[in-house]
């Protein structure tokens, strides 16, 4: 598999907003970004309660 690293400069990162204000609205984009931090904080949950029950089996080694 080809990795390509990322570079996103003023320009290409201004040309992404207005695609995402046109395709979503502008309305739209706060319920976009709400969901997207509640999709987040379930992963950080998840990550951190898999940390825990890693943990709890080495301390019963």
């Amino acid at each position: 598999m080809l990795i390509i690293p990322l570079f996103i400069g003023g320009w290409e990162l201004v040309a992404i907003v207005a695609v995402i204000v046109l395709l979503f609205g502008g309305k739209k984009i706060p319920e976009l970004m709400k969901g997207v931090g509640k999709g987040v904080k379930s992963f950080k949950d998840g990550m951190n309660e898999i940390e825990e029950q890693v943990n709890q089996s080495d301390d019963k080694k």
